[in-house]
């Protein structure tokens, strides 16, 4: 039972502090109770909580929308508000295809979205239709329309299904250099650039997903950045908010907001609102966020943390238990390999993880560490210490033994 938190520890009800070694399920930034976001959500509450924006605004969300777009890659000059990571994908998925319906002609064939295998978008039907995680999704298929999947980091492939399906693909839909809930599985360099091209080439719209790789998660602000790629959506959430209030933001470009313009009795506007679509003391925590990575110059601090992060791992991956250490900047999947899903080996780590100081989280048998951009290097070291010894206590709890050294594996094999 969580009480409490300071920095990067979570304080339980009984005192007990633990390493938020998963940044609260990937989404605060900064530490917990960061002096000049709590003084910023606390002076909002002295203005208002809450006002619709259904036929009003608000000063904060017109600030946070100017600053989303000076940050953005170039050519998202337009955002629109949601609640969450589901609902900023959905939103995209409904504005891509809204968008060829309502140009007309050929367009309107335009109805199906290519997602990548083993991709996570959410748990709504929208984004559902577009995961390809079947322990999450296999259940809804009755519910789900049809999708076109594309192997991970194979732009042939993608190629190759947008040469077949040109005329009826929407919009791409992936997640940038690596996919989180797939395992962290890392793209190869040169992929997003390549989607973009072939997006391009078939005149395909793509939508980027940086819920969980957004606000310097994978080493610069947006993955985009890391291969110069302005996508024609871009869905945030998570560390929008630096981790303290539930709110997300959907960019996109001029040319399709303009697609949704007309006289009232043509009615093309985009029908999709939420209450809390830019709540304002989300908005306060958001831009106090945003002046927090320009006053602390969290991007730049966070250069030498991913180095050592880097040679920490490096001996992780030496360990038998460890089949692969993957991962870009503060997104890291440390791959058990595979075992018997009775054994549950990742909740074995995951709770003796706890006894030693630290909050982690496993997908599958893969255990994920993706620790606060605000992290210190000693909080750093310590824990990635208590995950390996985790690991060699979690595997000697289900096996009974400690496994063969990486040689003696390699002999057998």
């Amino acid at each position: 039972m969580i009480e409490r938190a300071e920095g990067a520890e979570l304080i339980a009800s009984d005192g007990s502090r633990y390493i938020d070694g998963v940044s609260s399920l990937w989404c605060n930034v900064h530490g917990h109770r960061h002096p000049l976001i709590d003084r910023a959500v606390r002076n909002q509450l002295d203005k208002v909580a809450h006002t619709t924006m259904l036929g009003l605004s608000h000063p904060g969300a017109a600030d946070l929308a100017a600053r989303l777009v000076d940050i953005a890659p170039p050519g998202l000059e337009r955002v629109f508000y949601s609640d969450s990571g589901s609902t900023a994908t959905e939103v995209a998925l409904k504005m891509a295809f809204q968008y060829w319906r309502q140009r007309g002609g050929q367009h309107v064939r335009r109805t199906s979205f290519v997602h990548l295998k083993g991709a996570y978008h959410g748990d709504t039907i929208g984004s559902v239709s577009v995961g390809g995680i079947p322990l999450f999704h296999s259940t809804y298929n009755p519910l789900l329309f049809k999708t076109h999947a594309a192997e991970p980091g194979d732009a042939e492939d993608l190629a190759r299904i947008l040469a077949q399906h040109e005329e009826e693909i929407a919009a791409v839909i992936l997640e940038p250099l690596v996919q989180g809930a797939a395992g962290m599985l890392v793209h190869p360099p040169g992929y997003l650039q390549a989607v973009r091209q072939i997006c391009d080439r078939h005149g395909v719209l793509l939508i980027c997903d940086e819920v969980a790789t957004g606000f310097g998660r994978t080493g610069t602000m947006f993955a985009c950045e890391q291969e110069q790629v302005s996508p024609d959506f871009l869905c945030l959430a998570k560390g929008l908010t630096a981790g303290y209030m539930p709110m997300a933001a959907t960019l996109t470009t001029d040319e399709v907001y303009e697609g949704f313009l007309g006289s009232y009795e043509d009615f093309r506007s985009f029908f999709h609102g939420h209450t809390y679509t830019g709540n304002p003391l989300a908005c306060a925590a958001a831009i106090a966020s945003l002046d927090v990575f320009e006053r602390e110059r969290t991007l730049l601090r966070l250069q030498p943390k991913i180095r050592v992060l880097q040679t920490l791992l490096s001996n992780v991956a030496e360990m038998p238990e460890v089949r692969q250490v993957r991962g870009r900047g503060f997104m890291v999947g440390i791959d058990l390999g595979d075992h018997d899903p009775a054994l549950r080996l990742g909740h074995r780590v995951v709770l003796e993880a706890r006894r030693r100081g630290a909050i982690i989280r496993p997908l599958g048998e893969v255990i994920v560490l993706m620790p606060p951009l605000g992290i210190s290097q000693v909080e750093l070291q310590k824990l990635v210490m208590i995950t390996a010894e985790a690991i060699r206590a979690g595997y000697h709890s289900a096996y009974g033994a400690e496994p063969a050294g990486k040689t003696q594996q390699a002999q057998a094999a």
